[in-house]
């Protein structure tokens, strides 16, 4: 069993205040290229606006920090469903950062499977290896959120690619209305550490599941080989 961390806030607005100030720390005691791979969907909204404060401006080393998404709808990058433009929006436009350290999920004139495929291709190009391991993680920061049904980034239950061990990017096609290009579990879990982010009553149920190590969550199926962090605000704890 993975072992899992967790750490409750009272509220929202404090949790996203304490995993910004830990992000913080983590980068500013880095040694060179700091990789972090973002979580769309509403709960890291909060943290993602701010970062973009003008108290985290100054505090982040921004030239050094790069930033990659777990997964993305295969829609285009100014589409309401996109999590690049919701990231975008939040951040991106308003922080310090090289437009060079941003790496979105190509999505446009192509189709999932070629979208797939380039985005392994720059992840693998960063990393500067073909091969995952444990000593060089691919990420330093993996950001994660979980489903109602306990899906985290595009891995959702019942799919194939939960399945991949192979890919590091995959296109999940008809799990959802529009498809999707997600990490594998390999990508996801080449992480210093993998930070679920978990907020709201509603959320109650799945976050006991997957503390439990519920193996039918796909969520619960992530194992870094770093450490595996929850940060949860106190209604999503119980």
């Amino acid at each position: 069993m993975t072992e899992r961390n967790l750490i409750v806030q009272p509220d929202p607005d404090t949790l996203a205040l304490h995993v910004a100030n830990w992000l913080v720390k983590e980068a500013t005691e880095s040694q060179g290229p700091f990789a972090i791979a973002l979580s769309g969907g509403s709960t890291p909204k909060t943290l993602y606006e701010l970062l973009a404060t003008p108290e985290f401006r100054t505090r982040l080393p921004w030239a050094s920090i790069h930033w990659f998404w777990g997964d993305e709808r295969f829609v285009p990058a100014d589409d309401p469903l996109s999590n690049y433009r919701m990231v975008r929006e939040a951040l991106l436009e308003n922080a310090p950062i090289p437009t060079e350290n941003i790496h979105p999920v190509p999505t446009e004139n192509l189709t999932p499977e070629e979208a797939a495929e380039l985005y392994e291709g720059t992840l693998r190009l960063f990393h500067g290896s073909k091969r995952l391991g444990g000593r060089n993680p691919l990420f330093d920061i993996n950001l994660l959120g979980i489903g109602d049904d306990g899906h985290t980034a595009s891995l959702f239950p019942g799919t194939e690619v939960l399945n991949d061990r192979t890919r590091w990017v995959a296109p999940v096609i008809g799990a959802k209305a529009e498809a999707r290009i997600t990490l594998t579990y390999p990508a996801l879990e080449s992480s210093r550490y993998v930070a679920f982010l978990v907020t709201g009553a509603g959320k109650r149920d799945i976050l006991k599941r997957l503390m439990a190590d519920d193996q039918a969550l796909p969520s619960a199926r992530v194992k870094p080989v770093g450490e595996l962090l929850v940060f949860a605000d106190q209604a999503a704890a119980g």
